[in-house]
């Protein structure tokens, strides 16, 4: 899948929220026994069409999320947003896991699981339905859901590559 129309974020420029998706307690043997540390998947978005995500490793909690938070931050993307969901259906892979996102009326509410609810919410979208296949992987499915949400195309970006009006994007 091509993704060309990915459009990068200032984080500077906005004001973001933060949401906790997985932390992992990870252990290293050694010579002198376990040596333990943290990994943490970390979303942040500002609910208002800009989402990201970030993973922290470190030996404390608070520092593996820290970090998360601040790689989250250098991985933000726009995602079209129109009456409160999306614009169109969209599957989205990343290794062994795959998403399908689908719009929904007004009052559905976020139909999905998990790790996919988070970047969805965080995005801004308030009604969508969606299926997580594949790995469950919370890594998987983050990166997956974050790989569709990028692919969306609202009509008016579809007019403008096409380079026709917006009637005729609708009308044929």
């Amino acid at each position: 899948m091509s993704t060309i129309n990915i459009k990068r974020v200032k984080s500077s420029e906005i004001e973001l929220k933060d949401r906790l998706v997985s932390i992992q307690r990870v252990a290293k043997v050694t010579k002198g026994g376990r040596t333990f540390s943290f990994s943490a998947i970390v979303v942040v978005g500002d609910e208002n069409g800009v989402v990201g995500y970030g993973l922290g490793k470190a030996k404390e909690v608070t520092e593996a999320i820290a970090k998360g938070i601040d790689d989250a931050k250098k991985n933000l993307v726009k995602v079209p947003i129109i009456n409160s969901t999306i614009p169109h259906d969209q599957i989205g892979k990343f290794s062994g896991g795959f998403v399908y996102i689908k719009p929904a009326a007004n009052g559905t509410g976020v139909i999905a699981g998990g790790a996919m609810r988070a970047v969805l919410e965080s995005a801004g979208v308030h009604n969508v339905l969606a299926k997580s296949k594949g790995s469950s992987n919370p890594h998987n499915v983050v990166k997956a859901t974050v790989s569709a949400l990028s692919q969306l195309r609202d009509a008016h970006t579809v007019a403008q590559q096409r380079g026709i009006s917006l009637g005729k994007v609708f009308n044929g």
